[in-house]
Parts: structure tokens; sequence; C-alpha cells
């Protein structure tokens, strides 16, 4: 992992058992190759609609590289915080004709801290989630929605989208999407390891029990 930015602009890292928070804009290659040069505020725009919300929230920005955000909470309920009002600040931002979305990932769990970074499968699982979810959605583990229940209630919740392979992790990792006002809940399957590639049927079932799950 490239890390161009470390310790959070002055916040110190948080050790122990941490939420950790990866994002990036989905399609950024596309809109790079489509816009040149007007991609540049886009990008602009959206690490300072971000970075507002990761200092609000006591987060800890470890590094970023193109338009990804690899971000450490002391609090998983905190993380999940982040990740609602990050969306919400980006679907409320007036992007003109070229939206932009985001995908965001979750996990907490113990991590090691070396020279200023984060070692342990708890970063790479983290990762992972987010390569799974689509532009606009947020995905988490079970580890983080446990540990992180406080942040939520009446107004947030979760849908439980079942147990996924996921590259390079050994073993399936359940995982929920995050809901709640304002943020969307029709997202395509995951992109993960197996579950859609060989199955179609099997995929158009999953998408059909989870939308039936969430009304």
């Amino acid at each position: 992992m490239v890390i161009e930015e470390l310790a959070g602009h002055g916040r110190a890292l948080p050790s122990g058992v941490v939420a950790f928070l990866f994002s990036d804009i989905e399609g950024s290659t596309r809109l790079l190759a489509t816009l040149g040069e007007a991609y540049k505020p886009l990008l602009a725009d959206h690490r300072r609609l971000l970075r507002a919300v990761w200092a609000e929230r006591d987060g800890a920005e470890v590094g970023t590289e193109g338009d990804s955000f690899f971000v450490a909470f002391a609090r998983p309920s905190d993380a999940i915080r982040a990740a609602r009002d990050a969306q919400l600040a980006l679907a409320e931002h007036d992007w003109g004709a070229t939206p932009v979305r985001v995908r965001i990932g979750l996990h907490a769990g113990e991590a090691s801290l070396e020279d200023d970074d984060y070692t342990g499968m708890a970063v790479h699982l983290a990762a992972r989630v987010s390569a799974a979810a689509h532009g606009g959605q947020v995905l988490l583990t079970e580890a983080c929605r446990a540990l992180g229940a406080e942040a939520l209630g009446a107004t947030l919740g979760t849908m439980d989208l079942g147990p996924h392979r996921l590259k390079d992790i050994p073993d399936e990792v359940a995982l929920h999407q995050l809901t709640g006002a304002g943020l969307r809940d029709d997202f395509p399957p995951l992109r993960t390891m197996e579950r859609y590639r060989t199955n179609p049927a099997r995929a158009t079932d999953q998408l059909r029990r989870t939308r039936e799950r969430g009304e």
C-alpha cells in the first residue's frame, strides 16, 4: 500500500481495536479520461468534503492516494457515522453534469502501528470490503457493526447481505450495508469473488432477498 500522507494532518493515530475506513471514487479512471482537466476540481471538492467529515468525526487520515482515503477511528461508532455523513455530503453537493459517487468499506479489529503506519489483516480486510462496494454504498463487516452498535438506532441501521468471499481473504466475511435516511439502498450484487460470477440466477435471487429484508 502506497501512502502519500501520514498521521492524518497532525491527528494521532489510534491503537488497539481500531475502525478502518477505505473509500474511493467509483469509475475515477473513466471520469479522468472523459473530463481531462475538468476532473481536477471534482477531485478537489471530493477531498474537501470528505476531509471535513473525517475531522468532525475524529478520524485520523492515515493516507490518501489519488481518489482514495484510508482513515482510522478510535471508536467504530464514529467510523459508521462518518461513512453516513460522507455519503450525505457527497449526495447534497452540486456536481453539475457529472455526479461523483464514492464507495466506502469499514472494518474494526486489532492492528499494529509501525513507523506511523498500520499492519495486520484488519487493514487488508477493510480495503477488500471497500472494493466490493458500489458508488454511494457503505459496506461494513459484522465486527464493525457489533462494535459500533452505539451509532445504530431509529435513523441509522444495517441490512444483512450475508457471507461473501473477498480477494485474498481466506474465510467468508459477513457483510452489512449501512441504511438510513438519505442513503441509497438499490445496488447491484456486491463485487465479490465467486457468488455472482458463476451463477447469475443466484445473484438475482440474492438481490431479491436483500431488497425484501430491507423492506
